[in-house]
């Protein structure tokens, strides 16, 4: 129900805002602003974008829970959404979802409301295994070779490589 009144609200408001400002400086100056928040949003979304994927690319390699840089990614693309959609409304919504302060308080507010059943990362977690796996750590060396200088038969007729005692 909320959803469907939003859709009903969301357009009320920015074709009400659109007349009051639209009368108070004029058809062009309102459109020339429409414009320039698009630009200007669609800037700060390429930066605070690329900011949330480096968060994440650290969460990942520290093997730190994910939730927060994925909950302010996905706040980012909605906001860049929002900066899209011509209107005063959604933009002041988009811009302040741009805002790190603003999405960390909404991201505390969500995470009060949304309970996580389970949550696991890493290999040591409880789930089936692939069947083969290779050997991991510091005495391992892995690597690929194709000896391109001699076929089978040739080997066995040649000496010694040079690599190997006698």
């Amino acid at each position: 129900m909320w959803l469907f009144l939003a859709f009903l609200a969301v357009p009320l408001i920015e074709i009400a805002l659109f007349i009051q400002v639209g009368g108070a400086i004029g058809l062009w100056p309102t459109l020339g602003i429409v414009v320039l928040t698009a630009i200007i949003g669609t800037w700060l979304v390429r930066t605070q974008g690329a900011m949330a994927m480096g968060q994440l690319r650290s969460s990942f390699s520290r093997l730190n829970d994910p939730t927060e840089p994925l909950a302010h990614g996905a706040m980012i693309l909605f906001a860049g959404a929002l900066l899209l959609t011509p209107g005063f409304f959604t933009d002041a919504v988009g811009f302040a979802l741009l805002m790190p302060p603003v999405r960390h308080a909404a991201f505390n507010y969500l995470r009060k409301r949304v309970h996580v059943q389970r949550f696991e990362m890493g290999p040591d977690g409880p789930r089936r295994q692939p069947p083969h796996r290779h050997p991991q750590g510091p005495e391992v060396i892995e690597g690929e070779y194709e000896d391109l200088d001699r076929s089978d038969s040739d080997r066995s007729t040649q000496g010694s490589s040079g690599w190997t005692r006698h």
